[in-house]
């Protein structure tokens, strides 16, 4: 945990960029086999955004980055980090070209592969270079476009995943601050790696193409180790269920929020489900959720504040602080 008065990466912007198109659950296709009615009671989703053809996963991490600046009322930034599963390419990594986009230079970017989880690892990974004195601020991206690597004919993952991109910025401070990272918690288990994947050139011979993931056993873990690394990071912080404000967890589907919450003692309003609209965004999930949260005032500058994902790996992350004050800034593209 972070001592008062200690040096903080302190989130100080949130931005965040969704495709314009929207396909709600009536719209999918007749061969998925499924109904609004199916979808909505299973997953707690209504409708997701897809991304146009000439738009790309970077083009989304801009966007949201450029807000989180704005929200944050800076033009420039120190490192970029960028957490995506579905890159344009496996090399040269995205973030660099993010950054020199954005007009930043020649300022450290680089990529994070951690899934769901990727938002929190990146974060925590801004946050030792900012508290170890390598820069002053850092630029935390989550973009996905799983639209792209989601088989169209499988329903068990067709109805669930949408794209978006989500960012904040952070900035060095003090731990006493609100918007402080006040404690994080990761880990993971390869054991398990296979539950969540996307084939890659070891299975090119056998044409297996989309992303593939075993429901059941998933959200067993998904609940397990959410719950548990939470309470991880609220020990740190000397806080219990009873004093946390808000849960904003990885927007997996609403029966894993609602298990999570159940498992800490909480009540559902007092953990974010902001799935409706967009579906499964991945590592953006946490971001969108927070932008989302504080635009309907579900979250307040002084909230007690607990970040949790899980994600192909398998991993986990949490991080806790207190929440600031500031103004989202949401865009279209």
């Amino acid at each position: 945990m972070q001592v008062p008065g200690m040096s903080a990466a302190v989130v100080a912007g949130l931005g965040t960029c969704l495709p314009s198109t929207k396909v709600d659950n009536a719209s999918l296709p007749d061969h998925l086999d499924t109904s609004d009615e199916w979808i909505r009671t299973r997953t707690g989703i209504s409708a997701r955004r897809r991304t146009a053809p000439d738009v790309s996963v970077n083009d989304l991490a801009c966007a949201a980055a450029a807000n989180a600046m704005s929200s944050a009322g800076t033009g420039t930034v120190g490192a970029l980090i960028l957490a995506t599963t579905t890159p344009e390419r496996p090399c040269p990594p995205a973030a660099p070209e993010i950054a020199y986009r954005m007009g930043q230079g020649r300022i450290p970017a680089f990529d994070v592969s951690a899934v769901c989880s990727g938002f929190l690892y990146a974060a925590a990974a801004a946050g030792g270079l900012i508290t170890a004195g390598i820069v002053d601020s850092v630029l935390v991206v989550a973009a996905e476009t799983y639209s792209r690597i989601v088989d169209p004919l499988d329903r068990s993952t067709a109805v669930l995943f949408g794209d978006g991109a989500g960012a904040v910025l952070l900035r060095r401070g003090s731990a006493a601050e609100q918007g402080a990272l006040l404690a994080f918690d990761l880990g993971s288990d390869g054991s398990d790696a296979e539950l969540i994947r996307v084939p890659g050139t070891r299975e090119q011979p056998t044409g297996e193409r989309w992303f593939s993931m075993a429901g059941r056993k998933v959200y067993l873990q998904a609940v397990e180790q959410m719950t548990n690394s939470a309470l991880r990071v609220m020990k740190d912080c000397d806080w219990s269920p009873e004093t946390l404000d808000l849960l904003v967890p990885h927007q997996a589907n609403a029966r894993i929020i609602e298990a999570v919450a159940k498992r800490l003692g909480l009540p559902p309003e007092r953990a974010v489900c902001a799935l409706a609209e967009v579906g499964n965004t991945a590592a953006a999930s946490i971001p969108l959720a927070l932008a989302g949260a504080t635009a309907a005032h579900e979250l307040q500058p002084g909230d007690r504040t607990v970040l949790t994902a899980f994600g192909g790996g398998l991993t986990w992350a949490s991080a806790a602080l207190v929440w600031p004050r500031l103004t989202a800034v949401h865009s279209e593209i």
